[in-house]
């Protein structure tokens, strides 16, 4: 009975110290636990951030936003750009008054760089898109073809005004020599604005072809082949299944096309330096902080410049964002 007595307390013994240690941690719970373990950045760590996030936004700062703040400020002040600041004359919306008002070559450098947009945006671009779809396709010939539309994309728009100077030449140029004319492309101010859309084209075509090319690259095979079963033809397969899947390609797209066309400078500089029917924003810009050393004038056309060119940019992302949100 005794010995009876202490078994059943040491049972009991056991029992409870069973209960009372805690289990040891399943193995699913560990990894858990070492996730949830926030580790505290180091001193060192903290640097390579700083630097990593200081030294871009430093870059940017004053290479952009320093630049576009100061050409604000500026356009409501007459400075010929040398000396101190102390030589600045505050004369409010002056600048603008004479740019809208006096300046008989504004509205048609606002014509001519919205021709220019709409040349890029409507034929341009839709001729670059069209050739990344056919390549895409990897027809015989395929690569040859990408070579030699992107070779233009190489040259600066400088060379291509000159290698499309010699094309238009109205004495020995390939154009007049091929269809016995004698038209002077370039001299001409009525024709020559659309010969420099032709030389810039040849270079934009390649540029967005090389981007769609590279973004249809990307699309995921199975989306076509899913279309395929469905029984779409290969235009309701771009238009509706490659097309909304490309949309970051476009939006870039959309933005390179706007900035292009509003910027356009080198080409018609080469041309005949921004005049008898070539006149563009950029050009009136350089002309006007350069030799006539009219800084804040130069200014105000800048500022116009850059609110142009955010208008589209702006209204197609904002369209863009809330297609995305429904």
């Amino acid at each position: 009975m005794a010995s009876d007595g202490v078994t059943k307390a040491g049972k009991s013994a056991i029992v409870t110290a069973t209960q009372q240690t805690p289990a040891p941690p399943s193995p699913i719970e560990q990894p858990l636990d070492r996730k949830r373990r926030v580790h505290r950045l180091t001193g060192r760590d903290k640097v390579v951030i700083a630097l990593m996030i200081g030294i871009p936004t430093l870059i940017e700062a004053v290479l952009v936003w320093f630049p576009a703040i100061g050409s604000i400020i500026l356009s409501f002040a007459r400075w010929n750009g040398v000396g101190a600041f102390s030589k600045i004359k505050w004369i409010g919306g002056t600048n603008y008054s004479d740019v809208f008002n006096v300046d008989p070559n504004f509205w048609p450098a606002v014509r001519h760089n919205l021709i220019w947009l709409a040349f890029l945006a409507f034929i341009a671009t839709p001729l670059g898109i069209f050739f990344a779809v056919l390549l895409d396709r990897e027809l015989p010939g395929s690569k040859i073809m990408q070579s030699i539309f992107f070779l233009p994309v190489m040259f600066s728009l400088a060379l291509v005004g000159v290698i499309w100077q010699l094309i238009f030449s109205p004495d020995q140029g390939l154009i007049n020599g091929v269809f016995h004319t004698n038209i002077d492309w370039f001299g001409n101010p009525n024709i020559n604005l659309w010969a420099a859309l032709v030389a810039a084209s040849w270079k934009h075509i390649g540029y967005i072809m090389v981007l769609y090319l590279a973004g249809l690259k990307g699309v995921d095979p199975s989306l076509r082949e899913a279309a395929a079963i469905d029984g779409a033809t290969s235009r309701q397969t771009f238009f509706r299944v490659v097309f909304p899947a490309m949309r970051p390609i476009n939006i870039v797209i959309v933005v390179i096309t706007v900035i292009e066309a509003l910027r356009a400078f080198d080409i018609v500089f080469i041309i005949n330096k921004g005049t008898n029917g070539l006149q563009l924003l950029a050009t009136m810009i350089y002309t006007n902080s350069g030799a006539a050393a009219r800084v804040g004038y130069a200014s105000a056309l800048a500022v116009i410049l850059l609110v142009i060119a955010l208008v589209p940019i702006i209204a197609y992302l904002s369209q863009a964002f809330k297609e995305e949100k429904r």
